[in-house]
């Protein structure tokens, strides 16, 4: 066991299966004490959508049952791992979407070790949809994760660490968050939202210590199979630029980068806030803050449509000095 995050603790949301487990685990390895979660106990039975499970090749869904049992699980699972490799880890079953249920999570970390410092936000939903198509409940259910539940998270356990004058966010998006290749405006909007989310947070709370970052991963889990599903039953037309997506065999797990949100979480990473970084096996890359990079003025005291048509070109140059500097 490392020592690097000895005798703090976290909550790491969504933390039964794939991206979560990966780094409830490794922040157990440098000494953290971990709140594991997910909605609810696995009851053993792999779910599948029947009505295109139904539509896949016999091979195809053999091949798939075989991908989805490496991935699923629940968060008494991945504490009981972690407890096996000589780390302390409980499960704490809670909706993060329901205000109410999330503070169970706080809960469970106060009375089980007495402070709480560290959140990962994990969590997530999605779903592929042309937006035209799209039913309310996938919008809701999407966006009311993320970043709602998020938030619902921090806003329980966030005081805790005020008082203490130490703490770390760690929020999950998306490279969805800028848009994308698939139909599914619903998740870049989620992800947009938590970016956004951990701008403001990072503003906010840092007079007390307080550090909030974003990552955006890509990574082989549940969700990769969904994807290629996905790929095969909608064929070309899976993507907007009909053209093919990262496959399934060439996105790596996402323990290759699980210790790099374990170092955010720790004391090295005290100036590193308000950031976005994309994670992808052995790659790691900041984005940069988005800024207005050009401009254009009125001349009188404010816009008509004619002037816009003849100055919109302004919009498009490098941003001009600010009217009476130089």
């Amino acid at each position: 066991m490392g020592e690097y995050l000895k005798d703090r603790v976290a909550i790491v949301t969504g933390s039964g299966m794939g991206i979560g487990r990966a780094i409830a685990k490794a922040l157990a390895a440098q000494g953290c004490k971990v709140v594991t979660n997910n909605r609810a106990p696995w009851n053993g039975v792999i779910p599948v959508d029947e009505e295109k499970f139904s539509r896949l090749t016999k091979e195809m869904q053999d091949w798939c049952m075989k991908e989805y049992a490496k991935y699923y699980g629940d968060a008494e699972r991945t504490a009981q791992e972690i407890r096996d490799a000589g780390g302390e880890a409980v499960a704490c079953f809670a909706n993060i979407a329901d205000f109410d249920d999330a503070a169970k999570l706080t809960d469970c970390a106060i009375k089980t070790w007495g402070h709480i410092d560290i959140i990962v936000n994990v969590a997530s939903a999605f779903g592929f949809s042309p937006v035209q198509e799209m039913p309310r409940k996938m919008w809701d259910s999407v966006n009311t994760v993320k970043p709602t539940g998020h938030f619902y998270v921090i806003r329980h356990a966030v005081q805790h660490m005020i008082d203490q004058g130490w703490g770390r966010i760690v929020n999950c998006a998306s490279p969805a968050w800028l848009g994308g290749d698939l139909r599914q405006c619903e998740y870049t909007a989620a992800n947009a939202g938590v970016v956004g989310l951990t701008y403001g947070l990072a503003a906010e709370l840092k007079e007390y210590g307080i550090t909030a970052n974003t990552f955006a991963p890509a990574a082989k889990t549940r969700a990769s199979v969904d994807m290629e599903i996905h790929n095969v039953l909608e064929g070309e037309n899976s993507t907007i630029s009909h053209g093919p997506g990262i496959s399934y065999d060439g996105t790596a797990a996402p323990e290759t980068f699980a210790d790099f949100i374990a170092w955010l979480c720790g004391d090295d990473a005290k100036d590193v806030t308000g950031q976005v970084f994309m994670t992808m096996g052995k790659f790691i890359g900041r984005y940069c803050i988005p800024s207005i990079e050009s401009a254009m003025f009125a001349d009188g005291d404010g816009w008509s449509v004619e002037e816009v048509k003849a100055k919109k070109e302004n919009l498009f140059k490098p941003m001009p000095p600010m009217p009476g500097k130089k």
